[in-house]
């Protein structure tokens, strides 16, 4: 798959590039086809999340993730954004509530995320 960039963009961080991945393709494929998305975001402890207009099963789910990682929450079809552990974690791992598609990686470092603040708004958009 040629790489497909996107552009993470909040009033917190401002834009943030990533890059969606092949571990799930099927799900990065309806995001990058839903783009571009805005929505309010969620936090919980190190993860933002929302809702977003795409219905994907899962893929290749996992139950821990990688810090960076963006991933599709397939029971509440939320795009997710991993940047430290959540209330689930066990040690250091970063484990979302329950198992997500992982699509993509966000470039440079992840933790600009903790700015943001739960109902400031989203945009993900082609970059």
């Amino acid at each position: 798959m040629e790489e497909m960039r996107i552009r993470i963009v909040t009033e917190a961080t401002g834009p943030v590039e990533a890059a969606l991945t092949d571990e799930s393709p099927d799900t990065a494929r309806r995001i990058w086809e839903a783009l571009p998305i805005e929505a309010r975001a969620n936090t919980w402890g190190d993860e933002i999340y929302f809702g977003i207009p795409v219905d994907a099963d899962p893929e290749n789910p996992r139950e821990v993730v990688d810090l960076g990682d963006l991933a599709y929450w397939p029971p509440g079809n939320a795009f997710c954004i991993f940047f430290g552990r959540t209330p689930a974690s066990r040690g250091d791992e970063i484990r979302p509530a329950s198992a997500v598609n992982v699509f993509g990686k966000v470039k440079g470092d992840p933790k600009v995320f903790k700015k943001v603040r739960i109902g400031e708004r989203v945009r993900i958009e082609r970059a």
